[in-house]
């Protein structure tokens, strides 16, 4: 196996670690991000282009998008 895919691999296992163990919605907003544009790297080099434009879109972008939003609405409900 490739060195470079080796440590993809290694990385998403602990970006998906990452977002198991945090706990704070916010912060695992920020981490989903990191894990989607890893997993977008690790799809690229497995040569699916297509599916790691999917996956930057969806996982790092509109997913930590709709987390932060719902989480600042649930936030502010609070206060009132």
């Amino acid at each position: 196996m490739d060195p470079l895919l080796t440590v993809a691999f290694v990385m998403v296992a602990l970006a998906g670690w990452a977002v198991v163990a945090v706990r704070d919605p916010l912060e695992q907003s920020i981490v989903v991000g990191f894990f989607g544009l890893l997993l977008s790297l690790l799809f690229t080099l497995l040569q699916a282009p297509d599916v790691a434009l999917s996956e930057m879109v969806v996982g790092a972008v509109a997913v930590p998008l709709m987390v932060l939003i719902t989480v600042a609405k649930t936030r502010s409900g609070r206060k009132q």
